[in-house]
């Protein structure tokens, strides 16, 4: 364009930028045109815009001041052709500009363009062009009009940008409204693996297919129709196969993101997160062993500890669970059972009632009995489950139960198998670590002492229980006197005391009523308790003395025979003269060594201590203190009733408060039989897990002039009833 010359003078239509039409002759400018460039020119001053006209068929080339300002040249230095615009191009701007020119000429079109300005002083300027070539009635170009301004500042502040865009640690791209790639950081090539030269110009669903319907896709839509900032997470699947942070926001042009690579972030946090779910669930099996210690050892009743085991291990160690104890005759039955799922308990109970009938020999759980080790199978549970069932009732129970996987435990205790526990995990659940088997086989451990301890108290309690029992002989029941014992050890293993009660006749047809307690819960306590009733016994049957007599005599006894215990009782006699008889009324005589007083309910409901006044000395501490027998006429249809300590004595209660309490449960229950009202005395006044014995002794006399009644029972004698050998007179 440079070296091309101007077009020959002819008549030509210029088209102003202003609008308006005129004729000229030999490039001859009319005063409308001249007007209409005027104001133009005025417009872009003010804006600070330099305005050039370049006349193509003179060749004469117009700037304004401003122009030849911002080229640099003097107001008289410049000559005005298109020589001196070239001569200030930068060298590698030239062939670009002169080329937008020639073809804006050719097409009488538009001329845009930004160059470099070399300024004489070396400095380099920015220009942004913008004109238009008017042609003549022809169509031939004749002149370009058009304007420039300094756009220097901004590509420096382009540059700097784009060079904190390059140097920056995190990828950044622009996009236009076409969602095309219009500008790649150094960062975001090498994030996204891919080149400049790819990505600028491309689409980015067509070149990232896999962000279409993700994340990706949804948070950039979103911020170009809300016009709001997004920032999120997101992973992009391999090739990439990373984790990205993004944050994207709209602008005019399209969308601006800024992302990082989070991938070892996520990695790190995931790993912690295991980390912290792995400590987690350490303290969690450590809080189990803890928690199962100390609840089943807080029972001595084996079905209980076996049902709290099953509650324990699930849902941590397994969806469902069975538990089977093995008895001392190496028989094995499924006691405890539980599902995470309310809905299907009941299931698990029917499996566990058919399972030990079905299980072939060779199954897991008879494995893990005879070896003494874990059996697990890590998947398919169901179907090998099948295979060892002989029962179809079984087969459907395990379907619905669906078991994936499980784990078969031995619980051991002094050395033998007591029981095993069989955990159950459904789809999902994986299958038991080592890590699982292990927490396991320690729960299985404490479980198996836990449930031979229950065994063993058991053992030792019935024991115990016998060996007292054997001690006190069943009571007589004499004519129409019906009498009722009861006695219930203490709750602790092997605690025989030295509680017992007592009921015989004497050979002058008097009953006899006892009761008493040797201080002490021990095989010692027992030993003297059946002592010193044998010596009681003795005493009373021989001698036929009042109780006052026989408790001075068996003082005495216990002295004589070193016997060194001591003892609280109360002997009491009902006994009848002739008269007595024929008023249908019988005398209580009764004595008392430092024992709970003796309860008498009248027929009419009501309910009195028999306290002995004054209180009298224990048995064992001094066979001389003085011994007074106290006597009350009673009534046909009383009840006198004596009882051990055991069944008003609490702690943190006064045995006051608990005689007040046994009074109100017989006031309560007088309108019961007999044997009820002993039962729901002990029921109301003794608590599970107590820690004393207690012995009662109950006797209702039925009326003379009618037939024993059926609640009485049968009479029970001596075989041969004994004849009165002095019967009482007074």
């Amino acid at each position: 364009m440079s070296g091309a010359r101007p077009p020959r003078p002819q008549e030509v239509e210029v088209v102003v930028v202003g609008g308006e039409r005129d004729r000229v002759h030999g490039g001859g400018v009319s005063v409308a045109d001249e007007a209409a460039r005027l104001r133009w020119e005025l417009s872009i001053t003010a804006a600070g815009i330099g305005s050039f006209d370049w006349d193509l068929l003179t060749g004469e080339l117009t700037w304004d001041e401003r122009l030849i300002e911002l080229f640099g040249y003097e107001p008289d230095g410049f000559g005005g052709s298109i020589e001196d615009f070239n001569a200030r191009l930068h060298p590698d701007d030239l062939p670009r500009v002169t080329q937008a020119l020639s073809d804006c000429i050719a097409a009488c079109g538009l001329f845009e363009a930004e160059y470099r300005v070399v300024r004489p002083d070396g400095s380099t300027r920015w220009v942004q062009a913008r004109g238009k070539a008017l042609a003549d009635a022809s169509g031939t170009a004749v002149r370009v009009l058009g304007a420039a301004y300094d756009t220097t500042s901004e590509k420096d502040a382009d540059a700097r940008v784009a060079r904190v865009m390059e140097t920056m640690a995190a990828g950044f791209f622009a996009l236009d409204r076409q969602w095309r790639f219009t500008y790649v950081n150094a960062e975001a090539e090498k994030l996204l693996q891919r080149r400049r030269e790819e990505l600028l110009g491309g689409v980015v669903w067509e070149l990232f297919p896999d962000a279409v319907g993700a994340t990706f896709e949804r948070e950039y839509r979103r911020a170009a129709d809300t016009g709001e900032q997004v920032t999120f997470e997101a992973y992009y699947p391999p090739p990439l196969d990373r984790w990205y942070e993004a944050r994207a926001w709209p602008n005019p042009d399209g969308l601006s993101v800024y992302f990082l690579d989070v991938t070892d972030r996520r990695i790190a946090q995931s790993q912690i997160e295991a980390a912290r779910r792995q400590a987690e669930e350490a303290a969690e099996r450590l809080r189990l062993l803890v928690r199962v210690g100390e609840d089943l050892s807080a029972t001595l009743d084996g079905r209980e500890a076996v049902g709290r085991l099953a509650q324990h291990l699930v849902p941590l160690l397994a969806d469902w669970c069975l538990i089977t104890l093995v008895d001392e005759h190496g028989e094995l039955s499924d006691l405890g059972s539980w599902h995470v799922d309310e809905q299907l308990r009941e299931v698990v109970v029917d499996y566990r009632k058919a399972r030990l009938r079905a299980l072939s020999p060779d199954s897991y759980l008879y494995r893990a009995w005879r070896t003494n080790r874990p059996v697990t199978i890590d998947s398919g549970a169901t179907e090998a489950l099948v295979n060892h069932l002989t029962d179809e009732r079984a087969r459907q129970l395990i379907h619905r139960l669906a078991p994936e996987s499980l784990a078969a435990l031995p619980m051991r205790a002094r050395g033998r198998t007591v029981g095993l526990i069989t955990l159950f995990r459904g789809a999902g659940g994986g299958a038991y670590s080592a890590e699982d088997v292990l927490t396991a086989t320690e729960l299985a451990d404490r479980a198996g002492l836990a449930v031979d301890n229950a065994r063993l108290f058991a053992q030792q309690s019935r024991i115990a229980e016998g060996l007292q029992r054997s001690l006190l002989t069943a009571p007589v029941e004499p004519n129409h006197l019906q009498v009722a014992v009861r006695y219930q050890p203490a709750a602790a293993a092997a605690q025989v005391g030295g509680d017992w009660y007592d009921a015989f006749l004497t050979p002058d047809g008097a009953t006899v009523l006892v009761i008493g307690d040797v201080m002490g819960h021990d095989v010692d306590a027992a030993a003297a308790m059946g002592q010193v009733r044998s010596l009681l016994r003795g005493i009373a049957y021989a001698t036929g003395a009042p109780p006052a007599t026989v408790l001075r005599s068996l003082d005495a006894a216990m002295q004589g025979l070193a016997m060194n215990t001591i003892a609280t009782a109360v002997v009491a006699r009902l006994e009848q003269v002739a008269d007595e008889r024929e008023r249908d009324v019988t005398r209580l005589r009764w004595s008392n060594a430092g024992h709970p007083p003796p309860l008498l309910l009248a027929a009419d409901g009501t309910v009195t201590s028999l306290a002995a006044h004054p209180p009298q000395l224990l048995l064992g501490v001094d066979p001389t203190s003085p011994r007074t027998d106290a006597a009350i006429t009673v009534d046909r249809g009383s009840t006198v009733m004596l009882y051990t300590d055991g069944l008003v004595e609490r702690r943190g209660h006064s045995v006051a408060s608990g005689i007040l309490r046994l009074h109100e449960a017989v006031a309560q229950l007088a309108h019961l039989p007999l044997e009820e009202l002993c039962d729901g005395v002990l029921e109301r006044l003794v608590p599970s897990g107590h820690d004393d014995d207690v012995a009662l002794v109950a006797v209702r006399l039925h009326p003379l002039d009618r037939p024993r009644p059926p609640e009485a029972g049968p009479n029970r004698v001596p075989p041969t009833p004994p004849t009165p050998l002095n019967p009482r007179t007074s």
